[in-house]
């Protein structure tokens, strides 16, 4: 019996260890919660809050919640976002997936230690390559938005616009994105570009 704690206390400190553990076991739990214990979200548009609370794991030197929690907090309530709206089942039916090809933050103010604060996690659209999808972090002290994050979710297998009539089954028109949004996109498909030429690729060789 020993043994077999020891065993299991060695392979929980090798998981933690050599790989992104507490990573690895969040974004499952919030899919699966979202899936079987919150309500469906029949709205793709509707935005969707996740609270949260800023621990002594999210620090950085200077006491405040580092850069990198911002995206990894980020990351786990998209999942849930799109779970919960059923976008993520209908690319399993469909036999697509996606992937995060491109990602902004705008830092406004420091979250503190202990300071709870609301992820506003919302589809503000797609085109015929990926959906685009907005994260505000609110601190519930004054409901100040600390950061903005954008999305691209980029989606491999299925056009969004196919992924979008088989959720809803029918045919959706996307709603028009930002002005802001536009000029984001503008300037990943300028970047792309230049990295193209760079590398001596040609302009039909496409990006995530």
């Amino acid at each position: 019996m020993l043994v077999l704690l020891v065993a299991v206390l060695a392979l929980a400190l090798a998981f933690f260890a050599l790989s992104d553990g507490w990573y690895l076991v969040r974004v499952p739990c919030a899919v699966l919660r979202a899936r079987l214990l919150q309500p469906r979200v029949r709205d793709l548009l509707a935005q969707q809050c996740f609270r949260s609370r800023v621990l002594p794991s999210d620090l950085d030197l200077l006491l405040h919640m580092n850069n990198a929690r911002y995206l990894r907090e980020a990351d786990v309530a998209r999942c849930a976002h799109l779970t919960r709206c059923g976008v993520l089942g209908a690319l399993q039916e469909l036999g697509a997936h996606t992937v995060l090809a491109a990602s902004c933050a705008r830092y406004r103010r420091s979250l503190r230690l202990l300071e709870p604060f609301e992820m506003r996690t919302r589809l503000l659209g797609w085109d015929d390559r990926a959906f685009y999808l907005e994260a505000r972090f609110v601190s519930l002290r004054d409901g100040f938005v600390c950061a903005l994050l954008r999305f691209r979710q980029h989606v491999l297998g299925a056009l969004p616009e196919r992924v979008v009539q088989h959720l809803c089954k029918r045919r959706v028109e996307p709603p028009e994105l930002p002005e802001d949004l536009q000029h984001w996109i503008a300037y990943n498909e300028a970047s792309s570009q230049l990295l193209r030429a760079e590398s001596g690729l040609s302009d039909a060789t496409k990006d995530q």
